[in-house]
């Protein structure tokens, strides 16, 4: 009674207003839920309203920009998205029992997600028939907190949130360009970079380039490390890149160049609430399995 006091939930509300609500909260705008939804959008705002009406709250504020969420409306996709989570556990439990099932959504940098990890993830999916796999690339992370993934790799430890934490390893960095491009820099020439575009400007790498070599050229941008990599293959400069990235890409060698930029630590983050999931769990523990057997290729 006291959870259901604290969101205001009652009896009689339609899942299917909650399952609008959900997509609402977790992309943001009518559009985008609309679209993730395949409805229009006066749908949308009649189901939102019809579960302002269940529940006796407020949950959103309609303003010219868009929606966004009241405290009540918080309150209410957290709720909405644990019954979501347990609907969705109980759906992956279901049938055979030695079979791991359902859906696991996965966000991770793009780089780390084209460079490694997109061939080494799709192995599940052949070892689990029943094991549907979601990779998202985002360059800026997504929130684990509104249900857009179950597991995330990041490049920074979360300092605060309901979230269970493990150590991937480290990732080392270095220069890297053609045998070219390489000689001459270390002979003394200016170096010319491959660096990160202007909407990527506060990412750390490209602070960290521009505070370093704040002078030098950049010849050619991309928004990153495997486009950068791409790039750096044809001489147009050198690419600060992770390790994994420099020594697999064909054409490209390691450029003795200083200061290098610090190594990285990476971790995997699921919610706590799904320690005890079984699909989750399963890919959690192959992540950290296969960055632990190549960790090597991550390292100076």
């Amino acid at each position: 009674m006291a959870d259901q006091k604290r969101t205001g939930f009652r009896g009689g509300v339609d899942w299917e207003d909650l399952r609008v609500f959900l997509a609402l909260g977790r992309h943001g705008s009518l559009s985008a839920a609309a679209r993730a939804l395949t409805v229009n959008h006066a749908t949308i705002s009649r189901r939102i309203q019809a579960l302002e009406d269940s529940l006796g709250e407020k949950l959103v504020d309609r303003r010219p920009d868009g929606y966004v969420l009241t405290a009540a409306g918080r309150r209410a996709l957290s709720a909405a998205s644990d019954m979501e989570s347990a609907a969705q556990a109980l759906a992956r439990e279901g049938g055979d029992e030695g079979a791991v099932r359902g859906l696991v959504r996965v966000n991770a940098p793009p780089a780390l997600s084209q460079g490694f990890l997109i061939d080494r993830m799709a192995r599940l999916a052949v070892l689990h028939p029943g094991l549907d796999l979601d990779l998202a690339t985002d360059l800026r992370a997504v929130s684990l907190d509104r249900h857009k993934a179950d597991i995330a790799v990041r490049l920074t430890r979360p300092k605060d949130g309901d979230f269970i934490v493990k150590p991937l390893g480290t990732m080392g960095f270095g220069f890297y360009g053609t045998p070219a491009v390489c000689e001459a820099t270390e002979a003394g020439a200016d170096p010319v970079f491959v660096g990160f575009d202007e909407e990527s400007a506060d990412m750390p790498d490209a602070l960290w380039l521009a505070q370093r070599f704040p002078r030098a050229r950049v010849a050619f941008r991309a928004n990153n490390h495997m486009s950068q990599a791409i790039a750096a293959r044809t001489g147009a400069g050198l690419a600060v890149l992770p390790h994994y990235i420099g020594r697999q890409v064909p054409g490209l060698r390691a450029c003795a160049l200083e200061p290098v930029r610090d190594p990285r630590e990476m971790w995997l983050l699921i919610r706590g609430q799904d320690r005890k999931d079984r699909a989750i769990r399963t890919v959690a523990d192959h992540l950290q399995q296969v960055f632990e057997e190549e960790k090597a290729l991550f390292l100076p």
